[in-house]
């Protein structure tokens, strides 16, 4: 069944995080979801714990800006992430190596 919404992927994540796949990462990831339905989460992963809020981090890691279309793609494997950050649907600042690890993070 697909996620059609973007906050209820945030409030899944806790629950699927593997916690082995974290051990020695220390990493704030930023999420800006443009459009109808986004909005901006941050994902702070630390010894094997992660912690997800509402809204902006001061100094994230890594920053991926997509629309929600995208987002949601990404989340039903509609869309592969490399083709999106290829084809300009996924922009990421920062550490952009750290963002491919997302979803060994949360295999949702």
């Amino acid at each position: 069944m697909a996620i059609t919404n973007v906050k209820d992927i945030f409030d899944k994540m806790p629950g699927v995080f593997d916690a082995d796949a974290a051990q020695g990462l220390s990493a704030v990831f930023q999420f800006e979801i443009t459009g109808d339905g986004g909005g901006n989460w941050s994902i702070i992963v630390k010894d094997g714990t992660c912690e997800i809020a509402e809204g902006s981090h001061d100094e994230p890691t890594v920053t991926l800006t997509m629309s929600a279309e995208t987002w949601l793609g990404m989340i039903n494997k509609e869309i592969n992430g490399m083709q999106a950050f290829m084809g300009g649907q996924l922009k990421a600042t920062g550490d952009i190596m750290l963002a491919q690890r997302i979803e060994q993070l949360f295999p949702l």
